[in-house]
């Protein structure tokens, strides 16, 4: 007897909608005739032609338009200082094509002598995109060129990211138009090549939600061989291993990651080992970047006649502090009576690494974008961080502006002010922190857990028992049974 299947709309799973469950979203939607009904079902009915999956790649369309506009001034007249600056228009690849002899056909690694202060991969995305543009030497056609083709190719790694977080987010596909609309990456996506890092970042989390452990495990090595920053994510996986003493989870992936980024970093090694070096002596050299808390203690301290911090110093602080937030996060991962989700584990570390760490250029605001829409997607809270972010990316050019113009004092805005900004962007991530803890400790308040879901993004991990876990407080609560999952 041939096996009867059950109809399309029925196999389908019912969505999530924002517009039910974000009390923001609900109300802003009396404009527009009020949330959707409780007798519709998103996801079971067929949307037309208007799938989630095509809403999303059309706002990041609109979106990625929109930050190539906000670089209007600078395509029309140049990247020159201080203008660029104080029209908010920056970006390191008009620099790197100039300086780094990217216009006169040096290759990072490649070109003997040259030297290049980013990781590998991200040195290879440079020259390869270098190649791209048509011409020879460095005009003002081909530094535009080479932003263009720079621009469009980040906007393709945007709709990827943003297709990886819906498809990541089982029922709760919507919460990937966080990063679709990211005031964030409208602003400083086209400041360096990090969307390639956070793309890789992306998709190597959405095979780990699948269990496919080997291709996340190379693609988050290839994150790492581009920007250092998705190495971190071990941190969250390692614990969670440990919780549910699901050790192969972690070695697998670790291992895949480990080839991948030593078949990448390994023949340049060895071909320039100097160029290679480069960008480690250059981490470890270099004063505190503009923005970093270490900065701006030193402005304030310049000025009071504090104490400045050398490079030195400040390595050994940051690390040691970034070590003790590690520490406290591993605490909450093992002491939480349930288990706490992947995505705030990694957004917790990356928040710590980026609070702490030496250096923070505009752009390290995507890093976390992506996560905060899998470890608490609330459209208030994203929106009042995103305000602030902007707060702090008009305030950097401003200040660099002065910096490098030293112009009149009516076109600039003094020390205390850039100093204000820097404070309110670490206090909003440092809140977003609070939040993403107060979640773990209390499930309820988790907007992902409120829906009947464990670990959507957890792959191995989703559903799974605790094998560790430190008995402080209430008792473990264990996966309620129609939400564990087999791993046989």
């Amino acid at each position: 007897m041939q096996e009867t299947r059950p109809p399309a709309n029925r196999r389908r799973t019912r969505l999530v909608v924002p517009s039910r469950s974000d009390l923001l979203l609900r109300n802003f939607t009396e404009l527009i005739g009020g949330p959707m009904g409780t007798r519709s079902a998103p996801g079971v009915v067929s949307p037309g032609i208007f799938t989630v999956e095509r809403v999303l790649i059309i706002l990041t369309v609109i979106a990625a338009l929109a930050g190539i506009g906000i670089k209007g001034y600078c395509r029309a007249n140049g990247w020159e200082s201080p203008s660029q600056f104080y029209a908010t228009c920056y970006s390191d690849f008009p620099e790197l094509f100039r300086n780094r002899g990217l216009g006169e056909g040096t290759f990072p690694f490649f070109s003997q002598g040259s030297l290049f202060e980013y990781p590998v991969l991200m040195g290879l995305i440079a020259g390869a995109t270098a190649f791209l543009v048509p011409g020879q030497g460095v005009s003002d056609d081909r530094i535009l060129g080479y932003y263009d083709i720079n621009a469009t190719l980040i906007a393709a790694v945007w709709i990827v990211t943003v297709l990886a977080t819906a498809r990541m987010s089982n029922r709760r596909p919507w919460d990937a138009a966080m990063v679709a609309l990211a005031p964030g990456i409208v602003f400083a996506g086209t400041i360096n090549w990090d969307m390639w890092a956070v793309g890789m970042l992306a998709l190597g989390m959405y095979f780990f939600s699948k269990e496919r452990l080997l291709i996340a495990g190379v693609l988050m090595g290839l994150g790492t061989a581009t920007k250092l920053y998705p190495v971190l994510i071990f941190g969250a996986i390692l614990l969670l291993a440990l919780r549910t003493g699901r050790i192969r989870a972690f070695l697998v992936t670790g291992g895949a990651a480990l080839v991948s980024w030593l078949a990448v970093n390994v023949p340049i090694a060895a071909i320039n080992p100097s160029g290679w070096r480069y960008f480690y002596q250059f981490t470890e050299d270099r004063p505190a970047g503009y923005s970093s808390p270490w900065f701006a203690y030193n402005l304030v301290a310049e000025r009071l006649r504090w104490k400045i911090l050398d490079a030195e110093s400040i390595n050994a602080l940051a690390l040691n502090i970034f070590v003790l937030a590690c520490i406290g996060i591993a605490v909450v991962a093992l002491t939480a009576a349930r288990r706490p989700r992947i995505a705030q584990l990694a957004f917790l570390i990356v928040a710590a690494f980026i609070l702490t760490n030496k250096v923070y250029s505009p752009q390290f605001v995507i890093w976390l974008i992506p996560l905060l829409a899998l470890a608490r997607p609330r459209w208030r809270d994203f929106l009042v961080w995103q305000g602030i972010e902007g707060l702090h990316w008009a305030a950097i050019w401003m200040y660099l502006g002065q910096v490098t113009s030293n112009g009149p004092s009516q076109h600039n805005i003094d020390m205390p002010y850039y100093v204000f900004a820097v404070a309110a962007h670490m206090l909003a991530t440092a809140y977003l922190m609070f939040r993403v803890v107060w979640d773990i400790y209390e499930p309820t308040y988790d907007p992902i857990r409120r829906h009947d879901l464990d670990d959507p993004h957890g792959g191995p991990f989703d559903g799974a028992p605790d094998w560790l876990r430190i008995a402080v407080g209430r008792p473990a609560e264990s996966v309620l049974p129609w939400r564990a999952r087999s791993h046989a």
